[in-house]
């Protein structure tokens, strides 16, 4: 009769629906976080509010050296780290030391550990059993500094237009920078997930302050006593920590640095904090429930309808075309520019191996050829690939070509190369090239 009565007003809402995720992420922010940073002055505490471009802002490389310095720089810092996309430490490999200066520079970097990478520069100055050394001890160093479970990924190279001073780790070198630019060319791709990753981090930021601002509201007087009070809440302000953490089930992680927040709490008024407003901490705490889940899918789609959206342009041109590619006419590349078939070279030398196999019509069978190839002593997984590639006519058998082939791949991974994933057209017999067409 009266179907109101039993109703439960608080249950849970139907997520948001959005139709791009910078959209979502600006709505969510506007009509749910931002409310409870400015009930309880957290852009005085923490950071300014974010505005449109924070969401719409293109990919951004942050790049951090030894001597860059200025005013109050670690707030500075803390500022750009929470809006880009890559954080690059740079190092010197001749010189390497951390100042006091720099590692509270680092250490200002909390909580976005996960967008760090290091760059061991001009480590062509030095010998490789010296650049060994160096590489441990700024891993060892860095160690101490960042507080992460996972080891930061560091890129040894000498990253400018010079000719190298030491060239025995040439290819050493070509393949850090290869890698580092395939880091930062990924970045568009990952773009909206860094963002949402980064609301999620200031969610849980906010939450917490305003659990510190209700609590030290909640204990100061509202006559007699205030400044006695107010010494008294901020030197016992760990305990306060303590026990927030304990009522509400908060990692430690997720607290601000006790000793900043000491400092700042100095120049406030605590009578005129905001006590504790259950709607707020609930939109926030919705929000991080089923809004952020909806936009996650949404973030896989927008990867899915962009899959090849990378950086181009400078340093990225030319560095994975022609013969200066990382890799060109090395390992399965050898003899790309040659006429003759590369394999041909050591064919003879195969062919006296593939003749004492009993071959059958032409062809040795799979079990007498892998009673040769096992051995290379290579893996299983290495040398069924090895033969997926060398077996052109998939007929479950080799011929001589085929045999000579099998042997060049697996002298190929020997010699430290990585086995492609097509066998290129360049190793591929003439007689059976109309085939793999």
């Amino acid at each position: 009769m009266f179907s109101w009565l039993g109703t439960d007003d608080r249950r849970k809402k139907e997520p948001e629906v959005f139709q791009t995720v910078s959209d979502g992420l600006k709505k969510l922010y506007k009509t749910k976080l931002l409310p409870l940073e400015e009930s309880y002055k957290f852009h005085e505490f923490h950071s300014p509010a974010l505005e449109d471009a924070d969401f719409d802002n293109k990919p951004m490389v942050l790049l951090v050296g030894q001597y860059s310095t200025g005013y109050d720089f670690a707030a500075v810092l803390e500022w750009f780290a929470e809006r880009v996309d890559r954080i690059i430490l740079l190092f010197d490999a001749h010189k390497l030391d951390i100042s006091d200066e720099f590692s509270e520079v680092i250490k200002a970097l909390k909580n976005h550990e996960d967008k760090i990478r290091v760059v061991l520069n001009k480590a062509d100055q030095i010998e490789t059993q010296q650049l060994m050394r160096v590489y441990g001890a700024l891993m060892w160093s860095l160690g101490k500094i960042v507080n992460t479970p996972e080891v930061i990924r560091v890129y040894i190279g000498s990253f400018w237009s010079h000719p190298l001073l030491i060239p025995d780790n040439r290819k050493l070198f070509e393949a850090e920078e290869q890698d580092l630019f395939k880091d930062i060319q990924s970045l568009p791709r990952n773009a909206a997930l860094r963002k949402l990753n980064d609301l999620i981090k200031r969610a849980r930021l906010a939450k917490v302050h305003a659990y510190i601002i209700s609590s030290l509201k909640k204990e100061m007087p509202s006559v007699f006593g205030k400044e006695n009070k107010k010494k008294e809440l901020i030197g016992s302000l760990g305990d306060i920590y303590k026990r927030i953490e304990r009522e509400h089930q908060i990692s430690p992680g997720d607290f601000p640095n006790l000793k900043k927040m000491q400092d700042q709490l100095q120049d406030q008024d605590l009578t005129k904090f905001q006590p504790l407003k259950p709607k707020l901490l609930e939109a926030v705490e919705d929000m991080l429930a089923s809004d952020i889940a909806s936009l996650m899918v949404l973030v896989r789609q927008e990867e899915t309808q962009h899959p090849n959206s990378v950086v181009k342009g400078g340093a990225f041109d030319g560095t994975l075309n022609g013969p200066f590619g990382h890799g060109y006419g090395e390992g399965a590349g050898e003899g790309i520019d040659e006429a003759e078939w590369v394999v041909a070279r050591d064919k003879p030398a195969y062919d006296e191996i593939f003749y004492t196999l009993s071959p059958v019509n032409g062809k040795v069978t799979g079990a007498n050829a892998k009673k040769e190839m096992v051995k290379s002593k290579l893996p299983n997984t290495v040398l069924g690939k090895i033969w997926k590639l060398a077996d052109i006519d998939k007929d479950g058998m080799l011929d001589d070509e085929e045999f000579a082939l099998a042997n060049h791949l697996i002298k190929v991974k020997l010699e430290g190369h990585e086995l492609p994933s097509e066998l290129p057209a360049h190793l591929i017999p003439p007689s059976k090239r109309k085939i793999s067409e």
